[in-house]
């Protein structure tokens, strides 16, 4: 009987430790289970890659592992070497002249009225009418001849181009002085300064920098989208002029007297005769008239307009301020009192945008 009980407590002790046993055993792999987690886990991540700035021209040529960016305080335009082959420094041009391997000598200087700019260490050094890459070997030559460093290889930046603007001016929402690095088209100019006004004509005239000729005229569309052909390069410098649309009258006894803006192209007598909603019941077609001013004054031109409206006289051209006046039937003026009611009536109209 005490055996029998022996051998039951033996056999609880033993069924006690496995448990036990088997409790340990799994405590301890799941401790270790961490450590057995995927390899995408493990792979260190590296922090993220930043391109190296490209050094500008004057930048040392067999140091391009050095890893020199540009200098801090360069704005995010400021002309680099893709940029300046052509532009030339001008007065009120900011520049942020860097030494390599010279820290101290990095500095902003304005470029004065005369062309000149100051630097640490050289004094002043004219830079006017100098591309970026002929400054930068000006300066590196008066660094090296005065002693101050040895092989000196200098970078221009141009933070703010003061003399390379386009000057736009007209017809325009916002007419001013707009920035022109890197390649720009008329279009974009335009595009710019907001686009034209309502009152804007289509005959544009790009006036060249230092150039002798006679300024570049464009005919441009109604809808610029229409035609790119003419959308030319703008050059650092340009001065683009969009006038005003030019302006015919048309008076007497017409449907609706009114001035019409010629924004494009040319207008015909009944091209604007039709703009106006055509003569009434009571006009007298055969004293139409034309009202030109002239280099020797106010002129008068008979219309054949009846002829005209049959086909067997071909349509005139206006020119810009004509008045086209068509009287009213049994009315008997002289020609003065007819072109001062002509005038009269013009000045007090309504100008309306006529798209021949």
């Amino acid at each position: 009987m005490e055996f029998g009980r022996l051998s039951f407590a033996r056999s609880c002790s033993l069924i006690a430790f496995s448990v036990v046993l088997l409790c340990g055993l799994e405590l301890a792999w799941g401790q270790q289970a961490p450590a057995s987690s995927p390899v995408e886990n493990t792979v260190p991540v590296l922090p993220e890659a930043r391109p190296i700035s490209q050094a500008a021209v004057g930048s040392a040529p067999n140091k391009a592992d050095s890893g020199k960016a540009a200098p801090s305080g360069a704005s995010a335009n400021a002309v680099t070497a893709s940029d300046s082959s052509s532009l030339r420094l001008g007065a009120g041009d900011l520049l942020e002249v860097s030494v390599y391997n010279v820290p101290e000598l990095t500095t902003k200087a304005r470029v004065g009225n005369s062309g000149d700019v100051y630097l640490p260490l050289i004094d002043y050094v004219h830079v006017g009418d100098l591309t970026v890459e002929e400054a930068q070997t000006v300066i590196q030559k008066r660094l090296e001849d005065g002693g101050f460093v040895r092989g000196a290889h200098v970078s221009i930046y141009l933070d703010e181009s003061a003399s390379q603007g386009v000057t736009i001016i007209g017809d325009v929402m916002k007419p001013g002085i707009y920035p022109a690095l890197g390649d720009r088209k008329l279009y974009d100019m335009i595009s710019a300064a907001g686009g034209f006004t309502t009152t804007a004509g289509r005959k544009v005239s790009i006036i060249r920098q230092h150039s002798q000729g006679a300024p570049i005229t464009v005919n441009l569309p109604r809808n610029l989208a229409d035609d790119l052909q003419d959308n030319i390069e703008i050059m650092p410098g340009d001065t683009i002029s969009v006038p005003r649309a030019p302006v015919v009258y048309v008076v007497g006894d017409v449907g609706h007297p009114a001035g019409f803006l010629v924004d494009n192209g040319s207008l015909t007598v009944l091209q604007a005769l039709a703009l106006a909603g055509g003569t009434n019941r009571t006009a007298k077609i055969g004293g139409a008239r034309i009202i030109r001013k002239g280099p020797t004054g106010m002129t008068e031109t008979r219309v054949p307009l009846k002829k005209m409206l049959e086909a067997k006289d071909p349509d005139i051209t206006l020119q810009a301020d004509d008045i086209l006046f068509v009287p009213l039937s049994g009315a008997r003026v002289a020609a003065s009192t007819g072109f001062n009611a002509a005038v009269s009536a013009a000045t007090g109209l309504a100008i309306i945008a006529a798209h021949p």
